[in-house]
């Protein structure tokens, strides 16, 4: 991807996350870059392209963040809680408008990407919890697919019915509650004591402001 089009794709993709996909209109982008639509074209056909570029591109970003993150030298206990802290980062600008113009106006993308989402997640915890489970912090009685399972759900589902909304489960605190009760749940005691350690050493309240 050359440079021009990597910066298209990272302004538009802050157009949408503030102001949703649907109200974006090929005018404003070509106003918020500075550049004629004639010029905007010679990167994208239309808007269904540029929506499809833009969230490839997002997609991309994240998948690599994490990447680093499983590339470092620590344990599992300490790689769930930084991909927490990756998350409540990457939430920070969360618009829930831009997720319901996806899926309402674009369902075939939006389906594409969620289900490349979900193997992608669901790998991800896999190998953390076998990981955890060669380190001595996980216990070994548990069946890996099945937890593996439920915490990829817990996370697509949020706010998905009406005992807690986007906006209450959400927040940093309810995030990283989230990552410490998988935790707990599948950590014998030394992974316990890895957890306490770790909660330590974060300053927790960076996250909650």
């Amino acid at each position: 991807m050359n440079k021009e089009l990597e910066n298209i794709l990272k302004k538009v993709g802050e157009l949408y996350n503030k102001y949703g996909i649907k109200s974006v209109t090929m005018d404003d982008v070509a106003r918020e870059l500075g550049i004629s639509k004639k010029t905007l074209y010679q990167y994208v056909e239309n808007k269904s392209d540029l929506v499809s570029l833009v969230f490839n591109y997002l997609m991309h970003n994240k998948d690599c963040s994490f990447k680093d993150i499983f590339e470092k030298e620590q344990n599992a206990v300490e790689e769930l809680l930084e991909v927490g802290i990756n998350i409540i980062k990457s939430f920070s600008d969360y618009n829930p408008s831009t997720e319901y113009d996806l899926k309402k106006y674009y369902p075939e993308l939006f389906v594409k990407l969620h289900e490349d989402r979900k193997g992608k997640m669901y790998d991800a915890i896999l190998k953390n919890i076998q990981k955890g489970k060669k380190e001595g912090l996980f216990r070994t009685n548990m069946k890996e697919e099945i937890i593996a399972k439920i915490q990829v759900s817990r996370f697509l589902n949020i706010g998905s019915d009406d005992f807690m909304n986007n906006g209450e489960m959400l927040k940093p605190q309810n995030i990283l509650e989230l990552f410490i009760y998988h935790i707990r749940g599948i950590a014998n005691n030394k992974g316990l004591e890895v957890l306490e350690k770790t909660l330590q050493k974060i300053d927790i309240q960076e996250f909650f402001q």
